[in-house]
């Protein structure tokens, strides 16, 4: 690899704000912000959805159906077929 050329890899502090969870990965960003976790200090990065808060990844996620035009048409004049 040429030198000088590639961002500098570190490990991150990514704070979840909605639920208040910190993750540590290693990344290319350069935050400004530190914080000390179990009397480490790491770069600091505050994120507002994770695999922790997300809907998707939590299973609270709803699931909008709408029937289609020929179903509507059956619950709307189905009870004048007999």
């Amino acid at each position: 690899m040429k030198a000088s050329i590639h961002p500098k890899y570190q490990k991150v502090a990514f704070h979840d704000t909605s639920v208040d969870k910190y993750f540590i990965v290693g990344s290319t960003l350069q935050p400004t912000k530190t914080v000390e976790i179990d009397g480490e200090t790491y770069p600091y990065y505050a994120i507002e959805v994770s695999s922790e808060s997300h809907p998707y990844y939590t299973g609270k996620q709803t699931v909008v159906t709408q029937d289609g035009r020929v179903a509507m048409f059956n619950h709307r004049f189905g009870k004048l077929k007999s």
